[in-house]
């Protein structure tokens, strides 16, 4: 990657995340408003919905948009971080249980030796 790259990339996050924030929409609103009296006094529909529709709601729902998909996106990654620890608990608990049975089999297999070597015996003495 070549330094304009690395640049680009910088700077572009940067401003993404200054763009992204409540602020940014309040800075935005203001200097949007400052032009909505002349769009009222020229008394021209077309003018107006222009300011409404380029000017205000493009400024700053631009703002408002980012934000929201901020909060969404911390929301998803919460849900995939609470899904990430409960399935290593899981997990653990799988490993444990599996450790458990495991030594159950070994104990048993040691009691069925037992009780065949007891069965032996007894059909030796009975012999």
């Amino acid at each position: 990657m070549s330094r304009i790259d690395n640049f680009n990339r910088k700077l572009a996050a940067k401003i993404t995340s200054g763009v992204s924030t409540m602020w940014c929409a309040y800075i935005f609103a203001a200097i949007a408003l400052i032009s909505l009296p002349a769009a009222i006094n020229s008394h021209n529909l077309i003018t107006i919905v222009g300011w409404i529709a380029q000017t205000f709601l493009q400024l700053v729902l631009l703002s408002i948009i980012m934000v929201g998909q901020n909060v969404a996106s911390a929301s998803v990654e919460q849900k995939i971080n609470e899904t990430h620890t409960a399935s290593l608990g899981e997990f653990e608990l799988a490993k444990e249980a599996r450790t458990l049975a495991h030594q159950e089999l070994a104990e048993l297999k040691s009691l069925s030796a037992d009780i065949h070597r007891v069965l032996k015996d007894i059909e030796g003495r009975d012999k």
